[in-house]
């Protein structure tokens, strides 16, 4: 009887990480910059918890760039990320990062994808090329790739317009 008393408290304690894990989702359901769905992305999605107690939901790590240079005045306490594998949000600084590969990014031509497991970024890179990365790395290629990946954006928004 203990047993099975552990096994069910046990379940429901992952029950409410994993609930409280996605709770972001429902908190910020859609990217407050671009409008993008962050459930249908939520392997690239970002959250960012600063210091005064607010909260900023994005969709990927160019979003998350934008937001972070828009409220220079706001220290970050903690940003995750989803594992690109899992979905889960992970803390973006202890991830292991890829950069590059022959996969389009979120927002973004190059690609910036995190991974709870470095196991598992060698696996994407063995498929799909990219190297591994810091998250600083990551950062700086994100501000790098800005003008020409807000370009990329507008173009293919203007494209849809036009249709």
């Amino acid at each position: 009887m203990k047993k099975a008393s552990l096994l069910a408290a046990a379940f429901l304690l992952l029950s409410a990480i994993w609930i409280y894990a996605q709770d972001d989702i429902s908190k910020h359901a859609s990217c407050h910059l671009c409008g993008m769905d962050r459930a249908k992305f939520a392997h690239s999605r970002i959250l960012i918890e600063y210091d005064d107690g607010t909260t900023a939901g994005t969709c990927s790590i160019h979003c998350a760039a934008i937001d972070l240079a828009v409220n220079i005045d706001k220290t970050p306490k903690v940003v995750k990320v989803g594992d690109y594998n899992s979905k889960n949000l992970i803390d973006a600084e202890t991830a292991v990062w890829v950069i590059g590969g022959n996969k389009p990014g979120v927002m973004s031509k190059r690609a910036k994808w995190a991974f709870a497991k470095k196991e598992d970024a060698e696996g994407y890179i063995k498929a799909n090329g990219g190297s591994i990365a810091t998250f600083d790395e990551v950062m700086k290629a994100a501000y790098e790739d800005m003008y020409a990946d807000t370009k990329m954006i507008r173009d293919k928004r203007k494209m849809m317009k036009n249709k």
